[in-house]
């Protein structure tokens, strides 16, 4: 179980990696964007499709990563004055039922993708890139983040960590 949870981790980490290099990489062409048309007066072909492609990808594939180091949007007020077997079972709900939206828009993207794989379905742009392309990145994404909520699950039920990330309050709050 450790090597699961180490493993799906590291990808989840990884994720978090390429989402900031993908965000990255669009601050970089809207610099080049902004050369090209107003002091060289260039019109821009692929720079669109790719900023918001690029921007809405680094969202999905690093959903792993936010949910690896708790920085989704956390109520904590309840937790906090719960006992600690209410807390896990509290976080026991909140992650099973954020693995079952993620399996169903994973589901839904994996659906989405082969739809525009098989259709050979392009964007309306003057760029005409493969929609497969940007659709990949949700049923990759989010399944990565569906697994992500496993390793938690496994993490909670055997105790390496703490429900609602509570250790590193209580670390916080002991300084």
């Amino acid at each position: 179980m450790d090597i699961f949870i180490r493993s799906i981790r590291a990808m989840s980490t990884a994720c978090g990696v390429f989402a900031s290099l993908l965000v990255a990489s669009a601050i970089l062409v809207v610099c080049q964007m902004v050369v090209w048309r107003y002091f060289l007066n260039a019109s821009t072909v692929w720079q669109t499709d790719y900023i918001t492609f690029s921007l809405v990808g680094a969202a999905l594939i690093g959903s792993p990563y936010v949910l690896l180091i708790k920085g989704h949007v956390n109520v904590e007020l309840l937790p906090h004055y719960l006992g600690h077997r209410a807390r896990v079972v509290l976080a026991l709900l909140a992650c099973l039922g954020g693995l079952t939206f993620s399996l169903v828009l994973a589901w839904s993207g994996g659906n989405l993708f082969l739809e525009a794989w098989e259709g050979g379905w392009r964007t309306e742009t003057v760029w005409e890139l493969p929609l497969w392309i940007p659709y990949l990145a949700m049923p990759v994404g989010i399944g990565l983040m569906a697994l992500q909520y496993v390793a938690d699950i496994l993490a909670l039920l055997s105790g390496r960590e703490m429900p609602f990330a509570m250790a590193a309050h209580s670390a916080l709050e002991g300084e």
